[in-house]
């Protein structure tokens, strides 16, 4: 039974760190801000909720645990809303969106 719990918590733990390593790389290589911020919002809380399942997962029926999940649900809520914050500020100030220019609208001969 350990091995399986070993196994099970490698795999969340190698995920979460995969995750983690996209959202960097997406914070290097998308194009504006918005679109960075997407991107660190949403894998940023995916790959540390993956790790903290992982952890979870070896910590066992324990106190630890449940110290955990509740950190887990404390990141679960606040990362997208510090998220909304920050993209709803930069709006604010007036920090524009990027926006995809229409090429070539209304010709459909590909010319």
């Amino acid at each position: 039974m350990e091995l399986v719990q070993d196994i099970v918590s490698w795999a969340l733990f190698s995920s979460g760190s995969l995750m983690l390593i996209i959202g960097g790389l997406g914070l290097i290589r998308l194009p504006d801000f918005y679109t960075r911020l997407h991107a660190a919002g949403i894998i940023d809380t995916l790959g540390a909720e993956l790790i903290l399942v992982g952890m979870v997962v070896q910590a066992g029926f324990t106190l630890v645990a449940v110290k955990l999940i509740l950190i887990g649900l404390f990141i679960f809520f606040t990362s997208p809303t510090a998220t909304h914050a920050i993209a709803n500020a930069a709006f604010v100030v007036g920090l524009p969106p990027r926006v995809a220019e229409d090429e070539g609208e209304g010709d459909s001969s590909g010319s």
